[in-house]
């Protein structure tokens, strides 16, 4: 597996990914193009909508029928085999009828085309309708948790041997490294960053290390269901998948800490144990994940600084305030893991 989250190599940009180049890669998958092409939102890669143009026989089921999503990977972020992984847990998810969406074939058979001269991998993809929720009914969080719970199932039949597993040293200790190590934090915030992060890993190791890991999404917030009013959800971009606690999943779809949110996860919860098992224990793990989280995310700016997108979309990142309240959340996320390891069991929380 990977030991870092960036990649193997320093990331590259998209300078030369030019239209042309777009159709041009769909166009290597047998399909043909209308020329219309759509950029879609997306920081870490490129990814944009296509239409094309279906054959007289064709019968079209949905508008979507005529549009494809081609994904274009950011160079030196995932080897060719971690994206194989991502790409192999998709057509397990298919082959077992989860509504995801999984890559479409290339005429060899392939999932994965790259662009040999700018050494850019991509992907074509169907495109699916629905919208982000945001917000869910009763019947909707226990639909989504079945969902979760059938992902999980097949998520946990085989492993991702190339993936990053998700743990205090990899999304927490090798983040502060690289923060560190590029000089990213101001002077007066060094050592309280530092201090609060190794205290967070040390603090925490202990429960991951008891915590089974398997293939998860690893960044299934409701940003990336789609809800379908006649079809339900659809869950997509797994591009951030992991090997990690199934409760990373879980925390991520209902993040908030108060009562109705507690509430929120609880009915999850329900709909997913009428599916498969899962370990309430786990559910300390929440508060340490939301921290790496934390620690991940300022490093993933850092390391993308370069790309011109980054500072337009960040642009207090790196100033005094920003990492001043960096440290004021890993100091709250810090308490809040120290209160459960003591709380009651019925807070969801357990202690050692």
């Amino acid at each position: 597996m990977s030991s870092s989250a960036w990649g193997d190599v320093e990331t590259q940009y998209f300078v030369s990914l030019t239209p042309d180049r777009i159709l041009d890669a769909v166009e290597a998958s047998g399909l043909r193009c209308t020329g219309r092409c759509l950029q879609l939102n997306s920081m870490e890669n490129r990814v944009y909508e296509i239409e094309i143009v279906l054959d007289d026989d064709v019968v079209v089921k949905s508008p979507s029928d005529r549009f494809r999503v081609v994904k274009f990977y950011r160079p030196g972020r995932w080897s060719k085999e971690q994206i194989l992984d991502e790409h192999q847990f998709l057509l397990d998810l298919q082959t077992e009828d989860l509504p995801v969406a999984a890559p479409e074939r290339f005429p060899d058979g392939q999932t994965l085309h790259c662009l040999g001269d700018l050494s850019i991998y991509y992907c074509v993809f169907p495109k699916f309708g629905g919208r982000n929720p945001d917000e869910l009914s009763v019947d909707q969080l226990e639909q989504l948790g079945r969902l979760y719970a059938r992902v999980h199932n097949v998520g946990a039949l085989r492993p991702a041997t190339h993936r990053l597993t998700l743990n205090p040293t990899t999304y927490g200790l090798d983040n502060l490294r690289y923060i560190l190590e590029e000089k990213l934090l101001p002077p007066e915030h060094q050592r309280p960053y530092r201090d609060l992060v190794e205290a967070l890993c040390k603090h925490t190791e202990p429960w991951f290390a008891k915590t089974p890991i398997q293939r998860v999404h690893g960044d299934a917030h409701l940003g990336n269901l789609l809800w379908h009013p006649d079809r339900g959800p659809r869950l997509v971009d797994f591009d951030d998948m992991v090997m990690g606690p199934p409760v990373q999943d879980i925390w991520l779809a209902t993040p908030g800490r108060d009562a109705w949110s507690l509430q929120e996860r609880e009915i999850l919860l329900e709909g997913y144990e009428q599916m498969r098992d899962f370990d309430r224990q786990s559910l300390r793990l929440i508060e340490p994940l939301r921290a790496l989280r934390f620690v991940h995310f300022h490093a993933w700016i850092g390391k993308r600084w370069k790309d011109q997108a980054f500072p337009r979309a960040f642009p207090q990142y790196g100033t005094p305030n920003y990492w001043a309240e960096a440290v004021n959340d890993l100091r709250e996320q810090l308490r809040l893991i120290q209160e459960t390891s003591t709380s009651h069991p019925m807070h969801h929380t357990i202690s050692e």
